[in-house]
């Protein structure tokens, strides 16, 4: 990749020349300080691991989500909401690139690991810092950016949210920390305020929410911002805000950080979470910002061991319906109606391709997205559309399109599924719709050979 060089003025070649571009569209318009005014803030909200029926709006049946439930019904709801990747690392790749995460940098298809195995493997991958980001993007066209919770895109030195555009940080780089000492699996801190470990008292989700109440306060009404709000709930270690005791017993490791845990738990860490989004909402609408701001709220993948996926089949880590479809619903006042529910087929890419529409902010000519601007569907000015999108893992591949899915289970195995008639992926068409299966499985692999490596390449680096 080109060299990314910085002016004295703080701020690099690509930043400027996407400054540029966006302030010359913006003034075509009627100028950059009128657009600027029209411009929303955006706050995205995501979940980890929040399985697709793990809101009650999305059918609990065991514990409510009032704050939630109340934001979806004040936009639009979409029940057709995919993921990127079954996983964590991959999905939020997607999202702050826009792009599918194959395209991006070998090693973050999959979760990234401890840093101390990395260490160990001496291996170092991450999200190039030179690679434009949807915060980069909006802070070239004047957006304050923040990030608040887990990042999961690489490690410091090297990687980190302030070298990807974002001029805050408060939270985590790995793929999970423990509530209360707020340490990974190996027992190594995990906090951090920009790139500086810090120690914090507190239950990890009210961490999250406090910081990102803090930011809101902070904002000017006259000048746009960007708060990526990736909370670790209900992610694992499954610890409720008075499980303290709990967190001090559990042994380290994997094993020790899936251990434990019980639909009871869960409910808690649930409610904590539906509880801080409603006091970041509050704040939002105290601070005068609620009216002028896109809200997205969407989870990284399918829930696993507590969360509630019927009617489909799978979970995180997989392939199937239950790994990579997910809630997502979008509040804007005055420009998204509320009370809507659509069949729109999204995926996360397309939430950054939105959000960059809605800043008036253009990606860079040489990273085209892969993600399309939802809202004229969900301004209803343009009914749902057909599209094709695609997915893969260390063992699997999958596309969907229109109705059609066709999955490849494993090396030997391939079905093909209606997902009109059959979402539990039980009735395999491959037999019956054969020209269907071929032209799917054409277009997968045609897309396979487009990605960054293929992954049988990758998966041993």
């Amino acid at each position: 990749m080109a060299k990314t060089t910085r002016r004295r003025d703080g701020i690099t070649r690509r930043e400027f020349v996407a400054s540029a571009v966006a302030a010359s569209a913006l003034a075509g318009a009627g100028g950059v300080r009128g657009a600027q005014a029209a411009r929303p803030n955006v706050l995205y909200i995501m979940a980890d691991d929040l399985g697709w029926g793990d809101l009650s709006c999305y059918g609990r049946p065991d514990y409510k989500t009032p704050n939630l439930d109340r934001l979806a019904s004040e936009g639009v709801r979409f029940t057709q909401g995919y993921a990127a990747a079954p996983v964590c690392t991959p999905t939020r790749c997607a999202f702050v690139t826009g792009r599918y995460p194959a395209r991006t940098a070998v090693g973050l298809e999959e979760p990234l690991a401890w840093r101390r195995g990395l260490v160990e493997q001496k291996r170092d991958p991450g999200l190039p810092p030179e690679h434009p980001t949807v915060a980069s993007l909006l802070k070239a066209a004047g957006y304050h950016t923040a990030l608040v919770g887990k990042w999961h895109l690489g490690y410091l030195p090297r990687y980190g949210p302030v070298k990807s555009g974002f001029e805050e940080f408060f939270g985590i780089m790995s793929g999970g920390a423990d509530y209360f000492t707020h340490k990974d699996a190996n027992g190594e801190g995990d906090l951090f305020e920009a790139e500086v470990p810090v120690e914090r008292v507190g239950y990890m989700t009210d961490l999250i929410t406090e910081r990102a109440a803090d930011y809101l306060k902070r904002q000017r009404r006259n000048e746009p911002f960007f708060l990526s709000l990736c909370y670790t709930a209900p992610h694992w270690p499954w610890e409720g805000p008075r499980d303290e005791p709990v967190a001090r017993a559990l042994p380290g490791g994997y094993a020790g950080f899936t251990s434990g845990g019980s639909l009871k738990v869960y409910a808690e860490m649930m409610k904590s979470l539906d509880e801080g989004v409603g006091r970041v909402l509050r704040v939002l609408e105290e601070a005068g910002h609620a009216q002028r701001t896109l809200v997205v709220f969407t989870s990284d993948n399918g829930g696993e061991r507590f969360s509630y996926n019927w009617p489909f089949t799978g979970k995180k880590f997989d392939l199937h319906e239950g790994g990579i479809r997910v809630p997502a619903f979008v509040r804007w006042p005055g420009t998204v109606p509320a009370g809507r529910t659509t069949e729109q087929v999204a995926v996360t890419m397309d939430w950054t391709a939105t959000i960059l529409a809605a800043a008036g902010a253009r990606p860079h000519p040489d990273y085209p997205l892969d993600g399309v601007d939802l809202l004229p569907v969900m301004r209803g000015r343009r009914e749902p559309f057909e599209r094709t999108l695609f997915w893969r893992n260390d063992v699997q591949g999958a596309a969907r399109s229109g109705r059609w899915k066709y999955l490849k289970e494993d090396a030997k195995t391939e079905r093909l599924f209606d997902l009109q008639i059959d979402e539990r992926e039980q009735a395999d068409w491959r037999g019956a719709r054969g020209e269907i299966f071929e032209r799917l499985k054409a277009e997968y692999q045609r897309w396979e050979s487009q990605m960054l490596k293929p992954r049988a390449e990758s998966a041993a680096l």
